[in-house]
């Protein structure tokens, strides 16, 4: 008797003994002994090179190997990764359609408002995956070495400008949170991107910024520009000698940028924990830690319920930002 026969006989006995809503409930447990049957997509919601799309192809290839499947990546850039976000939500959930989200989508809801999506009710939350650390650097003319020296100068009133990737972006909210905490009231110069705000750093004419590694690694290597601190809550591996905000007498400041894995909601449960197990298994690998971490990113994998957890957290912490400093998109 072949396979469908079975399952048909199985739904006429169900139907019959008044159980046939419980068999269906079942259903998606079955399906994901099977999964992945054939190749996954990976919609990144920014352009191919940065350091999302980068986290995504270090994962795509290692999770290629454990499932046996290609894991391919579709680029949906747009409005600062709102497009991507939108096309992902309307996938089928059935695990073969997965979102890299980003710190974007826990401030584009206090940002623009009015999404076509919901973060929290459209998605279901798999694992993070990466963390951007944030520096706080400086061009060396600036009189500070360390954070106490840069909040005493900013108190003394010596005019500081931060350049930031443009208003409301990451290394943006980074400086206002700075200024929350530090009570300082640095200013803020935003530029189209990163690499032109790196550039006037470089050249003298803003003496601050609040920059994601990938853009500041090799400045500070090469001495073009300093470092006072990481916004991150513990060191970073990049530079383990770089004390953190809140070793420097900020308790409450903590910025980073981060990469986290996403399903479309009512993906099934078991479909989620065999992802989850899988991508936390590619992500505690060495050589795809090395690889995150020459691309200026460190590995961050954990549970669903620690990633909801924190969304939730980043959701609230942004919004307060964006409310107090009076933020807005543009």
């Amino acid at each position: 008797m072949t396979t469908p026969s079975i399952l048909s006989l199985t739904r006429r006995h169900l139907v019959a003994g008044g159980l046939l809503g419980a068999a269906t409930h079942a259903l998606p447990s079955l399906a994901a002994d099977a999964w992945p049957s054939k190749p996954v997509r990976l919609i990144v919601p920014f352009p191919p090179g940065g350091p999302v799309d980068t986290t995504a192809r270090v994962a795509s290839q290692k999770l290629s190997e454990i499932w046996k499947t290609p894991m391919v990546i579709d680029n949906r850039a747009g409005a600062g990764g709102v497009v991507g976000a939108q096309a992902a939500a309307r996938e089928a959930p059935d695990g073969y359609t997965l979102f890299l989200g980003a710190i974007h989508h826990s401030v584009n809801p206090s940002l623009m408002g009015n999404l076509p999506y919901d973060i929290e009710k459209d998605f279901a939350p798999i694992s993070f995956a990466a963390m951007f650390p944030v520096f706080i650097v400086a061009h060396p003319s600036v009189p500070a070495n360390t954070i106490q020296e840069l909040i005493a100068l900013a108190k003394k009133g010596t005019p500081l400008a931060y350049g930031s990737s443009g208003n409301g972006g990451g290394t943006h909210l980074a400086g206002e949170l700075f200024n929350m905490e530090a009570g300082t009231k640095l200013q803020h110069i935003p530029y189209k991107g990163s690499a032109p705000a790196m550039n006037d750093l470089l050249g003298g004419q803003v003496q601050l910024m609040f920059s994601d590694a990938p853009t500041a690694l090799q400045h500070i290597k090469s001495g073009r520009i300093k470092v006072l601190g990481v916004a991150s809550r513990q060191r970073s591996a990049m530079l383990p000698n770089v004390p953190t905000g809140v070793e420097s007498g900020l308790p409450g400041y903590e910025a980073y940028s981060w990469a986290a894995l996403f399903a479309p909601a009512k993906t099934p449960q078991a479909v989620l924990d065999k992802i989850n197990t899988d991508f936390n298994t590619a992500f505690k690998d060495p050589a795809v830690r090395q690889r995150l971490l020459e691309a200026g990113a460190e590995a961050d994998p954990g549970t669903q319920e620690q990633m909801r957890k924190r969304l939730r957290s980043e959701l609230d912490k942004w919004a307060k930002v964006i409310k107090t400093a009076g933020i807005t998109a543009g």
